[in-house]
């Protein structure tokens, strides 16, 4: 990437504001002025103050007031908890916003202040945006509020997340609970945590109580889910009439008749000629409901303060029929407590606690995968009874034995081959319940060591968690019938019934899937702060951490520890230097191979500091920082011990003795390499921060570029041939590969205030290229190395169209004047692919780089959130686009040959009527290894523009609420995954095997106490 065009915009705009002329007339000034936070809530006893005199605003209410004061000098407002705000003169002001003080963001086993942080982080201030946009989940839309995180930070392919300093999973968490979240990026920002924090980390605290007396807060939700579309299935009639056209292109005869294809498209009986659609109002909902009450109790004094959270969710199902329909919901509780205590003047401590209970009850079995695979014929789910004659004695005694006769008048379906089947083990399958607990506990102590020295303290921190879930549930045995039909005096009635299976239920609860997982987090640091004649400002961390994980399964526990040292320096907040340096450990590798130590350096320049721009009219704030450095991690070393040599048990193959004994082989996996390492993640980032316009306008933005190099691979290329015999591997791994990523992200705030209408308007903005710039490899052709092509590259063939003729198809089988297909033989309507090297043969050397395939987010991802306050109604939208990736239309939807089930896209077949138009191959009985592999012919563009998130709140006024229980109340109305706009839409929103994808619509009701 090219930084000079950023240097030069920065010289264009030093430029601009420093050519400002300055004035000294004397005008009259009308104050005008609700003042606000910088997250909107109101200011109480603000102070705007000019050459010693003042007056006051108080908020929400709009202050008439008039001083003189010469032009082009400021006026200062203060307000206790805020930063002072400068204004430049002007003849009215309609709006001041004021930054808090306490504006603390949680970095690295600390907190700073967010004007001091030097680039490479982003943070959201959760609570006041939950407010304005109830979320079901905690990274809901998040990438449209912070910069740099898209499903991945810079384009990483892991991060860390911790909850309050401890290892945990974000769906640990509700989104209420949740005060802050923070997004470390640069190296020099996740440095402290070592190996597991070397591809980013999200820091997530929860909320604290306040010493400002009890306050209980209650919100109620209830909302639907409606299912956005269903993959589209060919009816029994039109799958038949196709099949037959199939096996015609096979060379093979029809199959169905027409006289079948007429009863099966007639629907005159459903039950002897099925066509089942699994997505039909007779199986599903049209919506199903979700529900969830949160209360909040905080509160607390200078020695104690608390927080507590209780809540739970519950969301059902779209299935509606036996017991799915009462039997098939999710539900979640949570409590949580955080407490913190002033024990003496120089000790704190906090205890927190929380607890999480969820199960999800449903059946045995997975109805969305058998609804994309079996076809509409095989077999009817229910037998009516009245179709057996009251004469026909052996069937009504097999009808009579059942044990599951539903609603009084069908027996179960099925047939030798679908003896289980999803709709009878839905009926009489069983249920099961999926059961999950965590628990969850963290501690620590803050003690001010000033009596040793000024400026010293040390804290510690310990957290401890448990889970474990587990299976329980009852699996019925259960006979399914096959109906063998007749006519009789033209009624169609059943002449016999084959049975298969058999009705049990032992009453026995299995418990099966039994898993657990243990966490232990562990970390001491000392913190020293001082200043020096109020312009030499120094800081130093030194902290040591350490984590085990273990869990069910797994033999080797899941350990991490490091140590760090952090040193800052800063000359009156205007020049800055920052070092970190972590000794990182890992047992992924031996002896001295396990320990590295990871430096890095970040300076930052406050350049609004300056002479030249300190009174400027237009800039706030302006800071520039650069930082780099090495992180040494064991991340992309999936197990442990891989510098061992390994032997093992080869199945399916055996020696004999010489009494005929068979003994299982051993057989060597790889060989041993004790220099095996770290991968290490070299990065230079540099970034701007600036707030514009008497803080009208924010924007922050980083470019960077990093490596990942010396990772490690087990490669055939890097040794001679004879180190892999069979199924033998004497290959050891080494580190050899090498990825580089380069990009940008940007968020920009604006504030804007129209009279009684204020404007939140903000846009984030990532970007980022992959590539891999060092790879073990040997291909033939050069156009085919992995080096130098995006991580996420798609390879494929490059398609021609179809072979149009049956002449065409033959030459290229033969070789003769076309180049011949190493995928099987084609015929006329098939896929033709272009011989890319030119040997005269079409295969796997001639497929090329197609285009990136987003596997790890977007190329391009920007997100746009909207805040409108008029009164007491708040306006709240979200929309996020994603931008520069493709993938492949190769799912079973797409890639059907074989007795696969029939899509609605197999409509656009090629025949030969249909030649010219088809965008579909021809249909066939047998496999098609030349039509569906990865090529050009089904790729497409994934670019999309999502309205995520639109929510309308109102509260009521405070004069409205008169009593001493209640102290606010509020209500809001909100719509989830609202509008799609892309190419592919119906693709993207469509779902093959799983359940749909939903657009969520919800009421919510909040109460303050």
């Amino acid at each position: 990437m090219k930084y000079s065009n950023i240097g030069m915009a920065l010289c264009f705009l030093l430029a601009l504001i420093t050519s400002v002329a300055r004035g000294q007339d004397t005008v009259k000034i009308t104050i005008s002025a609700v003042v606000r936070g910088q997250y909107g809530e109101p200011v109480k006893g603000a102070k705007i103050i000019n050459e010693g005199s003042s007056s006051e605003t108080r908020s929400n209410d709009i202050g008439f007031f008039t001083l003189k004061a010469p032009l082009n000098t400021f006026l200062t407002v203060n307000a206790q908890g805020y930063a002072p705000a400068k204004l430049p003169v002007s003849d009215t002001l309609k709006q001041i916003v004021l930054i808090k003080e306490t504006d603390f963001v949680p970095v690295a086993f600390r907190k700073a202040p967010a004007s001091e942080l030097l680039g490479g982080v982003s943070t959201v201030n959760y609570r006041p945006i939950f407010d304005k946009n109830f979320t079901t989940s905690g990274f809901e839309g998040i990438e449209a509020l912070a910069s740099g995180f898209h499903g991945n930070i810079w384009g990483m392919n892991s991060y860390l997340v911790l909850i309050d300093g401890v290892p945990r999973e974000i769906d640990n968490i509700m989104p209420s609970e949740i005060d802050q979240i923070t997004f470390l990026k640069s190296a020099a920002a996740v440095a402290l945590y070592g190996s597991r924090g070397a591809k980013g980390v999200v820091l997530i605290t929860t909320k604290r109580g306040e010493g400002n007396g009890q306050q209980i807060k209650v919100r109620g939700n209830a909302g639907i889910n409606v299912p956005k579309g269903y993959p589209k299935y060919l009816g029994s009639a039109e799958y038949m009439t196709l099949y037959n056209e199939a096996r015609a292109n096979d060379g093979l005869g029809t199959l169905y008749t027409q006289e079948d294809i007429y009863n099966y498209a007639s629907g005159a009986n459903p039950y002897r000629y099925p066509n089942v659609d699994y997505y039909s109002s007779e199986y599903l909902k049209r919506s199903f409901n979700r529900y969830d009450i949160t209360t909040e109790i905080s509160g607390g004094n200078e020695r104690a303060r608390y927080y507590t959270n209780i809540g739970f969710w519950s969301a059902g199902s779209l299935l509606n029929f036996g017991a799915a329909k009462t039997n098939n919901t999710n539900d979640r509780i949570n409590v949580r407590g955080n407490v913190d205590m002033q024990l003496t003047k120089f000790l704190k401590a906090h205890v927190d606690a929380s607890a999480v209970f969820y199960s999800g009850r449903g059946v045995n079995t997975d109805y969305w995968a058998s609804a994309a695979t079996l076809r509409p014929l095989r077999f009817t789910p229910l037998i009516p009874l009245s179709y057996i004659e009251g004469t026909d004695a052996p069937s009504n005694i097999i009808a009579n034995g059942s044990s599951n006769i539903i609603d009084g008048k069908y027996l179960l379906g099925g047939t030798q081959l679908d003896q289980t089947n999803p709709f009878a083990a839905i009926y009489a399958g069983g249920s099961n319940k999926f059961i999950s607990r965590q628990l969850q506990f963290t501690t620590g102590v803050d003690a001010d060591l000033a009596g040793l020295l000024k400026g010293l303290s040390f804290s510690t921190s310990l957290g401890v968690d448990y889970q474990n879930s587990y299976n329980q549930g009852y699996n019925n045995g259960y006979t399914v019938y096959q109906p063998n039909w007749t006519s009789y005096n033209g009624k169609d009635v059943i002449g016999s019934l084959t049975p298969y299976g058999t009705d049990t239920r032992t009453g026995i609860q299995n418990i099966s899937d039994s898993r657990y997982r243990q966490t232990i987090s562990f970390s001491g640091q000392f913190n020293y702060n001082t200043s020096i004649a109020n312009k030499h400002n120094i800081s130093a961390l030194l902290v040591g951490a350490a984590y085990r994980q273990a869990q069910s399964a797994q033999y080797q526990n899941v350990t991490n520890s490091n140590t760090g040292l952090q040193v800052g320096y800063n000359y009156k907040q205007k020049y800055y230097a920052d070092f970190t340096g972590a000794m990182v450990y890992s047992p992924k590798f031996m002896d001295d191979k396990a320990y590295g130590f990871s430096p890095t350096a970040s300076l930052g320049w406050r350049i609004s500091e300056e002479s030249f721009l300190k009174n400027s009219k237009f800039v706030n704030s302006l800071k520039l920082t650069a930082s780099a450095g090495i992180i040494y991690t064991d991340l992309d070393v999936a197990d442990y011990f891989y510098y061992q040599n390994i032997y093992t048990q080869r199945d399916g193959s055996y020696y004999s003795w010489n009494d005929g004994t068979l003994s299982q082989t051993t057989d060597s996996r790889r060989g041993a390499n004790p220099a095996l390492t770290f991968a290490k993640r070299r990065e230079i980032s540099l970034g701007i921060d600036g707030a514009f316009f008497n803080n009208t306008l924010s924007v922050s933005a980083n470019v960077f570029r990093n490596q990942i190099v010396d990772n490690a691979i087990q490669s055939t290329f890097l040794f001679p041939n004879y180190f892999s015999v069979f199924n033998s591997s004497f290959i050891p791994y080494v580190n050899f590969d090498a990825d580089q990523r380069t990009g940008f992200d940007l968020n920009i705030n604006v504030r804007k205030r129209s009279g009684q209408v204020e404007w939140i308007f903000g846009t984030t903005a990532t970007y980022y290229t992959t590539k891999a710039t060092k790879r073990a490899e040997f291909f033939a052709n050069s156009y085919q190395n992995r080096q130098g092509k995006p991580l996420d590259a798609i390879w494929g063939l490059q398609n021609e169209g179809f072979y149009r003729t049956a002449a065409e198809a033959t030459a290229a089988n033969s070789g003769t004047g076309a180049p011949q297909p190493a995928f099987g033989q084609v015929k006329a309507g098939d896929i033709k692919y272009k011989d890319v090297n030119g040997d005269g043969i079409i295969n796997n050397q001639d497929e090329v780089y197609l285009g990136r395939g987003g596997w790890n987010g977007a190329p391009l991802t920007l997100g746009f959130n909207l805040t409108t306050r008029w009164k007491n109604f708040t306006f709240f939208a979200l929309a996020t686009g994603r931008f520069g990736a493709k993938a492949m239309k190769n799912s079973s939807y797409f890639w059907v040959d074989g007795q696969d089930k029939y899509s609605e896209v197999v409509r656009n077949r090629w025949t030969e009527a249909t030649k010219d138009v088809a965008t579909f191959p021809r249909l066939t009985t047998l496999t098609s290894d030349n039509n569906f592999r990865n090529s050009d012919f089904w790729l497409y563009s994934t670019n999309r523009f999502d309205l995520s998130k639109v929510q309308l709140s109102y509260d009521l006024p405070e004069g409205v609420i008169k009593g001493n229980i209640l102290k606010s109340l509020g209500m809001y109305v909100s719509g989830f995954n609202l509008l799609t706009i892309a190419k592919e839409r119906k693709l993207m929103e469509m779902n093959i095997g799983t359940a749909p994808q939903t657009r969520f619509y919800n009421v919510g009701v909040k109460a303050g106490f």
